[in-house]
């Protein structure tokens, strides 16, 4: 008797600065029923990929629109892209030469694949200052199952509405009392995103959590500026431990998880 070997589970498609992979197994249960599932600063989607259940109508919300186009990418070219690896090398001489081409001077298929190169070689899944990675314990970039790999990722993404807005229009768009919002916007006070997001901003995420008809959850670092501003909803917090860099100590940091049920 053989075998079927298992399908692979979908995985995020790129490592993202403050991506909720670590945190998913305790973000995840937390979830409330639904049957619209909306995340309105989707960056690289961890909750979206690794939750076991599909919720029937799904939205993905990100302003970045070099990230907006590989999902459509993916989504619907999906044999063109990965045909844009065949010889791909781990090579700081490929990554500075793709950082330095504009990508409005390359069709869809190829800015998406530069951006999918770019972010899997760069330390820290940085969107902005970024600079070639590398490591003396793991592999580099690999393409020989590249299609293996994300063939999960796209059968994810199968019906899934791509939107690139403002949070707030997108808020909107799918407020209805069936719809589950999770909202991870940039940490405050914390260098390294690509665009800013200014106080008024979280401003108007505990004014809309307030009137919201759907069910709102946001994750963000825990600082008191953030606690008095959320302090009428109820807040839980998630230690995450982290090793930066060569220094091997242990640490932890807070992940508040604020709630408007």
């Amino acid at each position: 008797m053989t075998l079927k070997p298992q399908p692979q589970k979908p995985q995020p498609l790129v490592p993202w600065m403050g991506g909720k992979r670590r945190l998913a197994k305790h973000l995840i249960p937390m979830f409330p029923e639904h049957c619209c599932y909306v995340e309105l600063f989707a960056g690289g989607a961890a909750l979206f990929f690794l939750r076991p259940e599909k919720a029937k109508t799904e939205v993905l919300n990100d302003l970045n629109g070099g990230l907006i186009n590989l999902y459509r990418i993916v989504q619907h070219h999906f044999d063109e892209f990965v045909r844009q690896f065949e010889w791909a090398l781990t090579s700081r001489e490929v990554f500075t030469r793709l950082q330095s081409t504009p990508p409005e001077s390359m069709t869809d298929i190829q800015r998406a694949a530069r951006f999918f190169y770019l972010q899997h070689t760069a330390f820290g899944g940085k969107v902005t200052d970024q600079h070639f990675g590398t490591s003396t314990t793991g592999r580099g970039f690999t393409a020989v199952d590249i299609a293996d790999r994300l063939k999960a990722a796209q059968r994810r993404l199968n019906g899934v509405y791509i939107e690139n807005e403002p949070w707030q229009r997108c808020f909107k768009r799918y407020d209805r009392p069936h719809t589950f919002f999770y909202a991870d916007p940039p940490y405050w006070q914390t260098a390294g995103y690509d665009r800013a997001f200014d106080w008024s901003q979280y401003q108007q995420l505990a004014e809309v959590m307030a009137t919201a008809q759907g069910k709102v959850m946001l994750s963000i670092n825990d600082h008191s500026d953030i606690r008095g501003l959320f302090k009428d909803f109820r807040i839980q917090r998630l230690e995450l431990a982290y090793s930066v860099g060569r220094d091997k100590t242990q640490k932890t940091s807070g992940e508040l998880v604020i709630c408007n049920w």
